[in-house]
């Protein structure tokens, strides 16, 4: 097959999670019931903190932005995927995948940052309490919250722009439910050994980098929780980060699973399976551990819940 210019494909074939069709019904249910509990566990989280004035803390302001994009990260996948499977059919236009892989990058590397924010605001509680609102106010709150979606834009802008300039034949087939980046960069007819070396060393830097800040504010959390000597109060100052440390290990997990299964298995199928913890489980995990673990989420939403009945008793 002769290779094409990228301005002469119009479209690529997303395999999917299986090429079975007896069970695309099945897939398509559990899916559409998956991304309808993450959108609407991630808006409660949402509105809880927006509505709730006991959760006007920065704290609950980086989670409520981790619930966005948690949204945001499985709507660029899940309705896409849907659709093909409704419509029975594979296709994803080149425009539609570059646009997909965009805001994949953007959302996943988000949430990694975001993350790493989360781990500084507590290392900042724990063992700074008494100056904790002094330096964590709110304008150093959006400004981390700003510059994170600054330099991940660019960062996914980047990576964007370099498979732009790569040529693919016409109609190529990606063993996946959504433009993957790295697959995309390996079905290239032209040369992209640049891009396998950005991609390689920006996977180091943007993981890497912020698990190391995670691991360095939690050492030090650590080191001012062993300080404190009443067993009440190291585990009042440790149970305010046990959600946080269960997000934490949930992300990495799935996304070193998802790595190590497409190194050691040569196989996309089960890439694609390690895929789906990363892209749609742990989003739907998110709000449930917040919200179960934390009392204040919990609260937030009983008067969230009970408010309406109230006011309508009111005469």
């Amino acid at each position: 097959m002769e290779p094409s210019n990228n301005t002469q494909i119009s479209r690529f074939l997303l395999l999917g999670i299986s090429k079975e069709a007896e069970i695309q019904s099945l897939i398509f249910g559990l899916f559409l019931s998956m991304y309808l509990i993450t959108v609407f566990g991630n808006l409660l989280i949402i509105l809880a903190v927006s509505l709730d004035s006991h959760l006007h803390t920065p704290m609950y302001f980086f989670l409520s932005n981790l619930s966005f994009v948690d949204i945001c990260f499985t709507s660029t996948t899940i309705p896409k995927m849907l659709w093909n499977i409704q419509t029975q059919s594979q296709v994803i236009t080149y425009e539609g995948c570059i646009t997909q892989m965009y805001f994949y990058i953007l959302f996943a590397e988000l949430d990694d940052i975001l993350l790493t924010v989360m781990a500084y605001d507590r290392y900042v509680a724990i063992c700074h309490p008494l100056h904790y609102m002094v330096i964590m106010n709110l304008r150093l709150c959006g400004l981390l919250v700003l510059i994170s979606w600054v330099l991940i834009a660019l960062y996914s802008l980047l990576h964007s722009l370099m498979v732009l300039g790569l040529s693919f034949c016409p109609e190529m087939q990606i063993s996946h439910f959504f433009c993957e980046l790295s697959q995309v960069v390996q079905l290239a007819s032209s040369d992209n050994f640049l891009n396998n070396i950005v991609m390689y060393f920006a996977a180091v830097l943007m993981g890497v980098g912020p698990f190391a800040g995670i691991l360095y504010s939690y050492s030090k959390i650590v080191s001012c929780i062993c300080k404190i000597t009443s067993a009440q109060g190291k585990y009042k100052a440790f149970s305010t980060c046990v959600s946080h440390l269960f997000v934490v290990s949930l992300f990495y997990f799935t996304a070193l699973g998802v790595y190590l299964s497409s190194a050691a298995t040569h196989t996309s199928h089960s890439s694609t399976v390690a895929s789906v913890m990363y892209t749609v489980v742990t989003p739907l995990l998110n709000p449930f551990i917040y919200s179960l673990r934390n009392k204040d989420i919990k609260g937030a939403l009983k008067r969230f819940y009970f408010m309406p009945r109230l006011k309508d008793q009111i005469p």
